[in-house]
């Protein structure tokens, strides 16, 4: 018996049929089946391959019991677009994806027997935080629910937070050298619910952290023996750990080859659940939606899409006080978001920064007439909102509230905690829904 990999081969029709069967002997693989992906300039219509050829990748994984995909097409048949879609679909199906001068390895995902769902993105500043929070929050009606958030500014040793922090404990966290605004310390203050931080450095193309600690935090988040376990990515990359279900944050005007093309097809095959964010103008207009859900359909046709937005809600009445905003949201949205807590929230709002992200022109804004006048600064927990923000506020001895970002399912859109708590469900048995 071969000692060789089992493999299913990628062959084209402009290779002659016997240079890619001296290749199957040549090269250190088992072939075992092999898929015709087009073109017939070289076929006489009685080839002989000498192993069953499929018409698609699927039906040849299903009956080849192959342990890696090994891609001897070429140009023009196969393009560059077309082999990073057969990658996402082989590394989708847990196998290895070889080329002549390439290979794509799955995400090893380490075995967790705890319920849990992971909320992954498409790359960074897409709403992971949110939509995990949110999802922390709807789960924990009627659930116990732990929070492991992977992030660069994570601890180097796992961190639980039993505790909602206040603004002195991030401030002595800052004080202390530590990344006070990391997203663990975010999703414990604002999703209220127990939260292990974990950290991790580089991310594959598939998504794969280069190191990360996720392993062991998870064993911790296990031992507290809770109903489930919300796994929270990192920009692109995903918590090496295996769960019931995942949920995909995308922008609504990314560019679409970063969410369906190159690997990004990869995250979707993985996926349950897509939410959109920011689906509103200028930021999107309608058209961009339809085309971020038509391509999503293109990948994967069932998978299920939710178009949200995001509105700030302050963690403590705000009514009636000048406010100062300090968010990371761009100035395109400002005058909505201002006008979201005056009329929802009584705030009177003297500012609006979307500078958090940018440490010189965030204290500009801090030395503003409206950053002097205000009684309270509305703060979200990210990048320089405690060293900076909460600082300042600290020797001005201003007020500051933590700002939470609501998602909000666009009009006519499914209800996303509806959707949440469905997928909720199923991830807590293994059995994920087909989309409705």
């Amino acid at each position: 018996m071969s000692e060789y990999p089992r493999a299913v081969a990628l062959i084209d029709g402009e290779h002659y049929p016997e240079v890619v069967c001296a290749a199957f002997t040549e090269l250190p693989y088992q072939v075992v089946a092999a898929v015709a992906l087009g073109g017939t300039e070289k076929l006489k219509g009685d080839e002989d391959y000498g192993v069953p050829v499929f018409e698609s990748l699927e039906a040849a994984l299903d009956e080849a019991r192959a342990e890696v995909v090994i891609d001897l097409s070429d140009e023009p048949v196969v393009t560059p677009r077309d082999r990073f879609r057969l990658a996402s679909r082989t590394l989708a199906a847990g196998l290895p994806y070889v080329g002549a001068d390439f290979r794509f390895d799955p995400v090893a995902f380490a075995p967790f027997d705890t319920p849990a769902i992971a909320v992954i993105g498409s790359g960074k500043r897409v709403g992971k935080t949110a939509v995990a929070g949110h999802l922390a929050r709807v789960l924990a009606e009627t659930r116990e629910v732990v929070i492991v958030a992977m992030g660069r500014g994570g601890p180097p040793e796992p961190v639980v937070v039993e505790v909602p922090p206040g603004v002195s404990d991030l401030l002595e966290r800052s004080r202390a050298g530590s990344h006070a605004a990391s997203d663990y310390l975010e999703d414990a203050a604002l999703a209220r619910v127990v939260t292990v931080g974990a950290r991790r450095c580089g991310g594959g193309l598939a998504g794969a952290p280069f190191t990360s600690n996720v392993e062991e935090a998870a064993r911790i988040a296990a031992e507290r023996d809770p109903d489930v376990v919300i796994f929270e990515g990192s920009g692109a990359a995903l918590p090496p750990v295996e769960v019931g279900a995942r949920v995909l944050v995308a922008r609504a005007a990314a560019d679409l080859d970063l969410v369906t093309g190159y690997l990004g097809a990869y995250r979707l095959l993985l996926s349950d659940l897509v939410v959109v964010t920011s689906c509103e103008e200028p930021l999107a207009t309608a058209e961009d939606v339809d085309r971020m859900r038509e391509a999503i359909a293109e990948v994967k046709p069932d998978l299920r899409v939710v178009a949200t937005l995001f509105r700030q809600r302050p963690a403590e009445p705000v009514d009636g006080r000048r406010v100062a905003l300090f968010s990371t949201s761009p100035d395109q949205v400002h005058h909505r978001l201002c006008r979201h807590l005056e009329e929802v929230h009584g705030a009177n709002v003297v500012l609006v920064s979307g500078n958090l992200s940018n440490r010189q022109k965030l204290r500009e804004d801090l030395e503003s007439e409206g950053a002097r006048d205000a009684e309270v600064y509305l703060v979200e927990i990210k990048a320089a909102a405690i060293d900076v923000v909460a600082e300042a506020a600290s020797e001005r001895g201003i007020d500051v509230v933590f700002a939470d970002n609501e998602v909000l399912s666009v009009e006519g859109e499914p209800d996303l905690d509806e959707e949440l708590r469905t997928l909720a469900d199923a991830a807590t048995t293994k059995e994920v829904p087909a989309a409705r």
